[in-house]
């Protein structure tokens, strides 16, 4: 399937969308004052360690301290090579002590409460490698599949690879049918640009920045382009030039694909993005077939929720259902890669009951993830028709990228109802029965409470009045959420 990559740069923000047949698949944002850490490498001082759980905070300048695993730090590939399968990671406590200062990358941007996931295996990728100084090991992408090429590529790795360095790399998939001089170029730059990391780091005090991975619109060349990219449109001349450079010197097959547009209309606008974003946001994706998702983000995992809707089909009922599920599964890939959803996910497809459904539902499934560049892992259909799975969380998902909590709500999704808050209200004035023998109520709330407070609650606010012997007056207050009222004590009216 064709692609093209929609790249818009302004003052304030870069957004990258990668779009096919008109669908946007994926968005990318970055915001200037508040630029992603992923892939930066730090010089970091470590501020505590957990030994129960073989772990250690490490400050890296951030706001907060970047957390890291024994498995952080100690590469399993060479312990397994050295002392078999049966290897037992050391304490984290003989490796680490509080103070010490070690280089660092990120691996996973803070989210939410948590800070940034940190690594002591410092990687470092081009266009088709990553290096890692700190490893032998030498890999190949699982998504280059013809064994010929994947032969080929070995013994290039094994020619650029130095023993004496120690150090390793890792094949990416753009590197399929590359010439062997652009690879070993690769190496060399990567080895240069180590070279330097390793030089400021040794100069440099904790906490420090030593390496920036690239901004947003140079990533985007880096990683998204592949064989699929048919066209690439920018609207900023800066930033034109330079992805042209970029794309001469190292992808010259795709500098004919790269355009620039004016700015007469707006570039997203041009390519009707906006309101695919927009509904991005959306708890609800409807499905052709008349059927919907709900799809609800949480603190511990992301539900998906399959429904029939409208769909009623032209045979039996588990027909219906199986075209229902399989319409979901396949539209359920896209909305992880497009909403940037990570960790847990519990897919509750309709229950189905022949066998057969069920085990195309989830090939369905797993044939829409392979045009994820990130990780999935996937469980069969249980007996309750629940999918779990999990797709490797580096961000913050879209939507809390662009959304910050209901203030109203505080983020729970509902508020109470003006029932249960005129409820809440009679039991306040009875709490403060004592203060009313010489004052009136004065009850100050929001103009839908209000209104049921002289409507369908009149007669309970006349028996309140006359148990009490006061009267109670109404404000409307339009700044007060649905949820929030105030009762008041004022000088009693004369009579």
């Amino acid at each position: 399937m064709s692609e093209e990559i929609v790249v818009s740069v302004s003052r304030h923000e870069t957004r990258v969308a990668v779009v096919a047949q008109g669908l946007l698949q994926e968005i990318f944002l970055e915001r200037f004052h508040t630029r992603g850490i992923l892939g930066n490498v730090y010089k970091g001082k470590v501020v505590r360690i957990l030994p129960g759980m073989q772990s250690a905070f490490v400050d890296i300048g951030q706001s907060r301290a970047a957390f890291m695993h024994i498995t952080d730090l100690v590469d399993s590939h060479f312990f397994k090579e050295e002392r078999g399968p049966d290897f037992h990671y050391p304490q984290i406590n003989e490796l680490l002590h509080e103070g010490k200062e070690l280089l660092v990358q990120v691996t996973k941007e803070p989210i939410g409460t948590k800070g940034a996931r940190a690594t002591s295996k410092v990687s470092l990728a081009s266009r088709f490698l990553v290096y890692m100084p700190h490893t032998s090991h030498l890999g190949i992408s699982q998504r280059i599949e013809d064994e010929a090429e994947r032969e080929r590529l070995g013994t290039v790795l094994e020619r650029i690879q130095r023993p004496e360095l120690g150090d390793g790399f890792i094949v990416r998939t753009a590197c399929e049918r590359a010439d062997e001089d652009e690879i070993v170029r690769d190496a060399e730059l990567l080895r240069a640009r180590w070279q330097v990391v390793v030089a400021d780091g040794t100069k440099s005090s904790a906490p420090a920045t030593i390496y920036e991975d690239l901004p947003l619109h140079m990533r985007a060349m880096r990683d998204i382009i592949n064989k699929d990219t048919q066209r690439i449109v920018v609207d900023n001349p800066a930033v034109y030039g330079v992805i042209k450079r970029f794309l001469v010197d190292f992808i010259p097959e795709k500098a004919q694909a790269l355009e620039i547009v004016s700015a007469e209309v707006p570039l997203f606008d041009a390519h009707n993005l906006e309101d695919q974003i927009q509904a991005a946001l959306d708890r609800k994706v409807p499905l052709k077939s008349g059927g919907y998702l709900v799809i609800d983000q949480t603190e511990a995992m992301t539900t998906v929720d399959v429904n029939t809707g409208a769909f009623v089909g032209r045979r039996d009922l588990e027909e219906t259902i199986y075209r229902t599920n399989l319409e979901a599964a396949a539209a359920i890939p896209r909305q992880l890669r497009l909403r940037n959803i990570g960790g847990i996910v519990i897919i509750d497809f309709i229950d189905m009951i022949d066998e057969e459904h069920k085990r195309q539902v989830v090939r369905t499934l797993e044939k829409g993830q392979q045009a994820d560049r990130v990780k999935w892992n996937i469980s069969e259909i249980s007996d309750l028709g629940l999918v779990e799975m999990t797709r490797k969380r580096t961000h913050e998902s879209l939507l809390k990228m662009m959304c910050a909590p209901c203030p109203t709500c505080d983020g729970k999704g509902y508020v109470k109802t003006p029932e249960t808050v005129c409820l809440e209200i009679f039991r306040e004035i009875q709490r403060k029965a004592r203060e009313f023998m010489k004052h009136d109520c004065v009850i100050m709330a929001a103009q839908s409470v209000v209104d049921r407070l002289l409507d369908e609650d009149a007669p309970c606010v006349r028996e309140l009045a006359d148990a009490l012997g006061t009267e109670i007056r109404f404000q409307v207050e339009a700044s007060y959420s649905q949820e929030q009222f105030d009762v008041v004590l004022a000088l009693r009216s004369p009579r």
